[in-house]
């Protein structure tokens, strides 16, 4: 989400005028430590107050075409003439998750389950997010587990749920805890069990360049949380 902030003046920001850019200051700070809050949630803050406006798509192309130019080349060469219209339209689709409500997904449940009460596990869900700190590919998947309390949901929609937050700027840690806590909080369940496994192109590609390195989280709750003999089941059931 894009913060337009106001313009500070000369005096500002040759040192000058020092009472007038702490209260600013002040609202960078907070926003940048409080201004988000669980699953990405806006907390009531200063922020609030400064005007909000996502940019347009022809501000994002020319970003694009900054950027181009800022690696070495020429937007305007023939190859890449078309390149920052597309690079704005891939965004759409790798970043669609901020326009998708994950709770909403779930809150479709059916409760003829002929007393069903076990485990209902999905392993392998692909997965295709981005790193918030480089903005380059997290590629792996998701293994999710739920023990149903009376009710069930679709068993697309938990991998939608997965889409809904993987396409976003992520960390896989919070991501992990997003996807369990979500289906917690809305099937209330049993218990929750979550695993991801996934490369990191900010590692494997760049920096300590790392090409094999796998990252694994897990995150448990309930009955997968308390019982050793239940997320040992689990865990068995995801290697196949």
């Amino acid at each position: 989400m894009d913060h337009s902030f106001p313009e500070v003046s000369p005096k500002v920001a040759n040192g000058h005028d020092k009472a007038h850019a702490a209260p600013l200051a002040a609202h960078l700070e907070y926003g940048g430590k409080h201004g988000l809050g669980r699953h990405g949630a806006p907390h009531s803050s200063p922020l609030e107050s400064l005007p909000r406006r996502r940019p347009t798509r022809e501000e994002a192309e020319q970003a694009i075409r900054t950027l181009i130019r800022w690696a070495g080349d020429d937007p305007e060469r023939e190859g890449l003439l078309e390149t920052p219209a597309r690079v704005a339209r891939a965004y759409e689709e790798f970043f669609a998750g901020y326009s998708i409500d994950p709770r909403q997904l779930l809150e479709k449940t059916f409760e003829e389950t002929g007393g069903y009460h076990d485990m209902v596990l999905i392993r392998d869900i692909a997965l295709n997010s981005h790193c918030e700190h480089h903005m380059v590919p997290i590629v792996g998947k998701v293994h999710l587990a739920y023990l149903p309390e009376k009710r069930v949901v679709g068993i697309s929609k938990l991998a939608r749920v997965v889409d809904a937050f993987g396409r976003r700027l992520q960390i896989q840690e919070k991501l992990t805890v997003e996807i369990a806590e979500t289906i917690q909080d809305v099937l209330r369940p049993r218990g929750v069990a979550v695993v991801v496994e996934a490369a990191h192109e900010c590692m494997t590609t760049r920096g300590v360049k790392k090409p094999d390195s796998v990252t694994v989280t897990r995150w448990m709750t309930g009955a997968f949380r308390d019982s050793n003999e239940l997320r040992a089941e689990f865990l068995q059931l995801i290697r196949g």
